[in-house]
């Protein structure tokens, strides 16, 4: 069962380094393992989903990258993860040729530049045109003939410092329409943004600065009213020491000579340089250890639910998704 049956739009943001691109993709494949179409879509010009699925760039159109995760005794087909890399000018001429009938002109426009004109002196635009994007893609209508109606869409989003002013279409348009078509799109918009339809995921890591912009993030989403989805933990440690070990690790109290005993068994030669490095390394992993523990008592007292995802030791690939998509799924979160 998900925690989030009701939501169709999940926005995952997190700072930079903690890995919201890998957790955004795992979710999409998550989603699709309930036999959803689901439509994983970025906004920054990085190709992080390309990269990640090992296709080509790209471009501004809505593209089968993967089949969902096949879960044991589930029935039926899996679903499709769809990629849509949101591009601001060809959104523009999109919603031009959409709403204005505005074909032939709208590309005309783009040659001369007008488009890259108009989000350059007023930047809010562009925040408008991705998010519309976006919106179009969750609330699709008879404008879009035969485009594919998803059952989830997946927002790999700016990161947790630009977030609420990202979403929040209402503000950066206030400035530059009071009224009329623009204005009426941004408050439609907003409807759905803050509607149990949509949860903002925020992906941390268990350091201190990430935790601190996690928790600032949530309290700035709050305050503009958008609806708070979960906080994914990811890139954990392993943690297979026990705790009377770590205490040990710390304080730099090992048993020497069972550390070389036990390399001995091994049949690795123990000289004093290689149980030295040893413990060393079980004294900085206690410690590391100990610094994640108390972040982690940070994030809980959050108060919104928590999912946890390991570090990939072989780095991320399509398997390594696939991997974190049933531990997300297992947890709930899809």
């Amino acid at each position: 069962m998900t925690d989030w049956p009701h939501v169709q739009l999940h926005v995952v943001t997190g700072k930079g380094g903690t890995g919201k691109s890998t957790v955004a993709a795992s979710l999409a494949l998550a989603l699709a393992s309930h036999g959803q179409d689901v439509l994983l879509c970025e906004v920054e010009g990085r190709q992080g989903i390309a990269r990640m699925f090992d296709v080509d760039p790209l471009p501004y159109a809505e593209r089968r990258i993967a089949s969902g995760l096949r879960t044991e005794g589930a029935e039926g087909r899996p679903g499709v993860v769809h990629a849509l890399h949101i591009d601001p000018e060809a959104a523009l001429l999109e919603y031009l040729a959409m709403y204005y009938r505005l074909g032939r002109a709208g590309r005309a426009l783009d040659r001369f530049g007008v488009v890259e004109f108009a989000t350059t002196i007023a930047p809010g635009v562009r925040d408008v045109l991705l998010t519309g994007k976006v919106y179009e893609a969750v609330q699709r209508n008879s404008r879009n003939k035969g485009a594919i109606e998803y059952d989830a869409v997946v927002l790999d989003a700016p990161p947790t410092g630009r977030i609420t002013n990202f979403l929040n279409v209402s503000e950066q348009v206030a400035g530059l329409a009071k009224m009329g078509p623009i204005k009426h799109q941004a408050d439609t918009m907003m409807e759905l943004f803050r509607s149990p339809r949509t949860a903002l995921h925020f992906v941390t890591v268990l350091e201190e600065m990430p935790v601190q912009e996690t928790a600032d993030g949530i309290a700035q989403a709050r305050a503009a009213g958008l609806p708070i989805g979960g906080v994914v933990v990811n890139l954990l440690r392993p943690r297979d020491l026990r705790v009377k070990d770590l205490t040990a690790a710390r304080s730099r109290t090992l048993d020497r000579a069972g550390v070389a005993g036990d390399l001995a068994g091994a049949g690795v030669a123990a000289d004093d340089g290689l149980v030295d490095a040893l413990l060393d390394e079980a004294h900085d992993h206690a410690v590391r250890r100990g610094l994640e523990d108390a972040q982690r008592k940070l994030v809980k007292a959050l108060g919104v639910p928590t999912y946890e995802l390991s570090r990939l030791s072989q780095g991320v690939d399509l398997g390594g998704l696939y991997e974190l998509a049933a531990s997300l799924r297992a947890q709930g979160l899809a």
